[in-house]
């Protein structure tokens, strides 16, 4: 029979399993995923020469075997006893069993269903609370309201907390799972912890670390008992104090770090909670894994606060930047809008900015710059596009291939074997994408091409090729790539091998044969399929089919009906399968063997993945950012020390209207840093707000913004107070609720800040309201933070009249009468205008479109009438106060143009008489309100 018979075969889904479409969706996310034990999970569109049957059925992966391989593995290079990489004997080794005992016994689990790490294989009686995890299980843990959704949670996190006179001293190390990559971080917190709670929001972890004595008899510090509170549903282990050591710590990056990233060792040796973090969160690492990293084969980066904006989780959650606020699930998010990526390393990436927008603003050009070219080069945007869309999870494959497993069972080696078709497939796509990149001309896009050029790519390529077939691909389809990874290694390498090989093909021939025999006994249209649960098996349709008496033949055993569709075996079948099984067994064994050899001359080489994964995400981000540009009209913005945007709309209402929803102009400088804003209920204030600060987000990490003109100030840090539920969770009123978030803003503000707030102080009676708002209005304009205020309480207009940097404005709404019942009908135009709104008792104009009675709106119109009258008694204006407010204005603007003007001689010329008039208008109008005082 011809080995090329089992790539004839036809996809049906026999009843009760599961088809290889609806696989293929979490397939393709885990390199080296195995559900069933054996498999190596990925599948991809290519074929390969192999034994094949006709008109076999792939069904579901294949059941390869879950016992250990029989055979000794290759010598391991790597260090034993409680070295930071551990042992690759069985975890019963003297190293494993005191930790399982010791510093794993005290796990705390927050929440019902949470997923949990469990014991090590050989290990007994021990962590009985935890399940085992490996690096390509997907999981579903959605930890908070910033977590990606959808996104499956796979980043363990290390928390310590300095002791006494060092208390508020924080050290962190996370490790993803899908990634290899160290990050670290220490920083000084203030007592409400906002800076711990928003990182550990923005990495969505699977599972938190902390110290057991943070938790001590049930009095945990306060530091334990806000991160319980905030992640309900994340794991907790409590690991014994004396793993939290920097010096181990620092030992184990020194031994692990690759030396592409030697340098952090100069900025970590001095931090010695985050240290202590990482030794932690590594020794766990080795524990729950059952593998260790290879020595000289981990990124390792120390992150500080200072490199980007803060955002806090509430103001995330409340400008829905990566969950929507109503449905979880729903894409109407700002990273919905913006997220056109092709690979799951650049959705991270993406998710990762808008969580944590740049500080600086000359990266954030080349950023623009980048996708501008893409904008206007369609070669260049397409062809890239073509290359990144055939890219895997480049993080999850190098995370897979820079570990040692510690045991070798069959599942590993076929994970191996598939890790490394995987990688061919992945250098392969080099020369493409260099190829697109060659001919670009900004300054990012020329860094990757040069990053690209590195000579480990061919070198690791050649060195695979020696060994692994030059048409092996990664396919979809168990059965296909089964047939890949049978026939990866070339021939002639391994006699053994071969040999096995010829007995696989013989046995599948002969499978072939048996199902030929069974047609021409029977006179049916008999074909064969396979699965991972039934290997091999017999399939008939029953439609149009005329059975011998009526039923089948006594001979098909393990018979299944689905509608039309029957499926069985007969007992030689079985035989065959076991022998297919006992085949497959040996020629993974010793094409593992094959593979290991070859990875342990590529291992020193494998670090130029590094400059290859960030290559790939960063590229696919800002294709995605190119993409959301094609499909709405946005505009580059600039950076200056205003914020100025011409016809600004909302980049997420508008992508859910499906149309271009209402513009507005937005204008905040040094001169003018303080806007309060009014306007009738529904006339859009708090959408406007919000379209402010997404623009701003938008900008900070390097995309175009719907906007015809843009300009922004660099933020540092981004505050929103908006909304007024109560929340049950910590037992807080509405009001309590404005008091935290405004207390947060006041504790943490500084000059360079973005302050959204939206209707503060509607919590409490309107007097205590107003009188908290013009307190929080007045300290905030301490500051040179730009602030957006939105209320209803009109007396915080008089500010203006105070402040020369507060502007007032408000939501223009119309008014129109019915012809023939005379009713009042309120038109809201969603407009910005200058000045405050004069719209009086809004509230019962809304009102009265319920179904509220008549008779109380009017006695509620006659009583509000009664108090305007009390409050708004008429104030005078001070000329003197609108000269100085003038003289300020035309000082104010005269700096900012000499500082950011880019106009030509001319017309520099007409903007300043622009200026001068004016100037000269607003004195008129002090000096016409000083005859009117004198008339008086």
């Amino acid at each position: 029979m011809s080995l090329n018979m089992l790539n004839s075969s036809t996809e049906e889904v026999t009843p009760g399993e599961t088809s290889d479409s609806a696989r293929s969706s979490s397939l393709d996310q885990n390199p080296g995923t195995s559900t069933t034990p054996g498999f190596g999970s990925w599948a991809s569109p290519s074929s390969l020469r192999g034994p094949q049957v006709t008109g076999v059925t792939n069904v579901n992966p294949t059941p390869v075997l879950g016992a250990q391989l029989s055979r000794t593995a290759p010598p391991n290079p790597v260090t034993s006893g409680d070295s930071c990489q551990g042992d690759r004997s069985s975890s019963t080794d003297r190293t494993s069993v005191p930790i399982l005992k010791s510093a794993f016994s005290s796990s705390l689990v927050r929440g019902v269903g949470t997923p949990r790490i469990g014991r090590t294989p050989g290990s007994t009686g021990a962590a009985t609370s935890h399940h085992a995890r490996t690096p390509q299980t997907e999981h579903t843990v959605t930890t908070c309201s910033s977590a990606a959704s959808g996104a499956a949670a796979s980043v363990i996190v290390a928390v310590v907390e300095g002791r006494g006179l060092a208390r508020g001293e924080i050290g962190m190390a996370s490790i993803d799972l899908k990634f290899p990559e160290l990050v670290m971080s220490q920083f000084a917190d203030t007592g409400a912890y906002a800076k711990v709670i928003t990182k550990l929001h923005i990495l969505a972890p699977l599972e938190i670390l902390m110290p057991d004595t943070a938790s001590e008899k049930g009095k945990g510090t306060k530091l334990f008992s806000l991160i319980t509170e905030n992640f309900q549903n994340v794991a907790f282990t409590a690991i014994q104090r004396r793993y939290f050591n920097e010096r181990k710590g620092l030992e184990y990056i020194q031994q692990l770090c690759a030396p592409e990233f030697g340098t952090v060792l100069m900025e970590v040796q001095a931090k010695y909670y985050c240290l202590a973090a990482a030794a932690a969160l590594l020794k766990y690492f080795e524990f729950i894994q059952n593998s260790v990293y290879a020595p000289k084969s981990l990124k390792v980066t120390f992150k500080g606060s200072e490199q980007t904006a803060m955002i806090d989780s509430t103001s995330a959650s409340n400008l829905e930047l990566v969950v929507n606020s109503r449905d979880a699930r729903s894409e109407h998010t700002l990273l919905g809008v913006l997220n056109y990526t092709q690979t799951p390393g650049g959705g991270r990436r993406l998710r990762s900015n808008i969580l944590e927008p740049l500080l600086d603003a000359d990266t954030v050009n080349i950023r623009l710059d980048a996708v501008q070219e893409l904008l206007q080069n369609e070669e260049l945007f397409f062809g890239m596009k073509n290359v990144i869309g055939h890219f895997l999870d480049t993080d999850q494959l190098l995370s897979v291939l820079v570990q040692i497993p510690k045991q070798e069972t069959v599942q590993v080696a076929e994970a191996k074997i598939m890790h490394v078709i995987q990688l061919k497939h992945t250098l392969e796509l080099v020369g493409p994408l260099k190829a697109v990149l060659k001919n670009c001309q900004t300054a990012l896009l020329k860094a990757y091409y040069s990053s690209l050029e590195d000579k480990r790519f061919d070198s690791i390529l050649e060195q695979i090729k020696t060994v692994i077939n030059d048409d092996v691909a990664y396919m979809k389809g168990s059965l296909s790539m089964r047939t890949q990874k049978c026939y990866a290694v070339r021939p002639n390498i391994n006699e053994f091998l071969d040999i096995a090989r010829r007995a696989y093909t013989e046995i599948v021939d002969d499978i072939a044969g048996l199902v030929d025999q069974m047609r021409e006994k029977y006179s049916l249209p008999l074909r064969t399929s396979f699965s991972t649960t039934r290997g091999f098996f017999i399939q008939l349709k029953l439609e149009g089919v005329a059975l011998p008496q009526g039923q089948l033949p006594a001979e098909f055993i393990k018979v299944t009906k689905h509608k039309n569709n029957c499926s069985f075996t007969v007992a030689d079948l079985v035989k065959m399968n076991d022998r297919c099984d006992e085949a497959l067994r040996e020629i993974f064994h010793m094409s593992y063997v094959v593979v290991c050899q070859l990875l342990s001359t590529v291992h020193e080489h494998v670090h130029c993945l590094y400059k290859l994964s960030d290559a790939v995400s960063m590229l696919d981000m800002l294709l995605s950012l190119a993409n959301a540009c094609t499909i709405s009209d946005y505009v580059r913005p600039e950076f200056t020390d205003t914020l100025a945007i011409k016809l600004g709309r909302h980049p997420i209402l508008e992508r859910i209207s499906g149309q271009q929803s209402v513009s507005n102009n937005s204008y905040v400088s040094e001169g003018s840093n303080f806007v309060i804003i009014t306007g009738p209920n529904m006339s859009g204030k708090s959408t406007y707000l919000k379209q402010v600060a997404l623009c701003q987000i938008m900008a900070q990490i390097g995309s175009f913004v719907p906007a015809e003109y843009a300009s922004f100030r660099i933020a540092d840090q981004i505050f929103t107070r908006i909304g007024v539920d109560d929340d049950f969770e910590t037992n807080s009123s509405t009001f309590m609720v404005e008091m935290k978030e405004i207390s947060y803003i006041i504790h943490n503000v500084s000059d360079r800040s973005l302050i959204i707030i939206d209707e503060l102080g509607r919590g409490t009676s309107a007097e205590e309201g107003v009188g908290i708002c013009h307190s929080v209005c007045e300290f905030l304009l301490n500051f040179r933070a730009f602030t957006l205020f939105a209320t209803h309480f009109l007396e915080l207009c008089q500010l203006e009249t105070l402040y020369p940097n507060v502007e007032n404005l408000h939501m223009e709404v119309q008014h129109t009468r019915s012809a023939e019942s005379g009713a009042e009908k309120v038109v809201y135009t969603y407009l910005l205008s200058r000045g405050c709104s004069e719209e009086r008792n809004y509230g019962l104009k809304a009102a009265e479109m319920t179904a509220l009675p008549l008779s109380i709106i009017q006695e509620a119109k006659e009583i509000a009438s009664s108090v305007n009258q009390q409050l708004w008694a008429r104030q005078h204006t001070d000329p003197e106060t609108l000269r100085q407010r003038a003289v300020y204005r035309l000082a104010t603007r005269l700096l900012q143009t000499a500082r950011n003007s880019r106009l030509d001689p001319d017309s520099l010329r007409i903007y300043l008489k622009g200026l001068r008039r004016r100037y000269e208008a607003e004195l008129q109008v002090a000096g016409a309100t000083v005859s009117m005082d004198t008339e008086e």
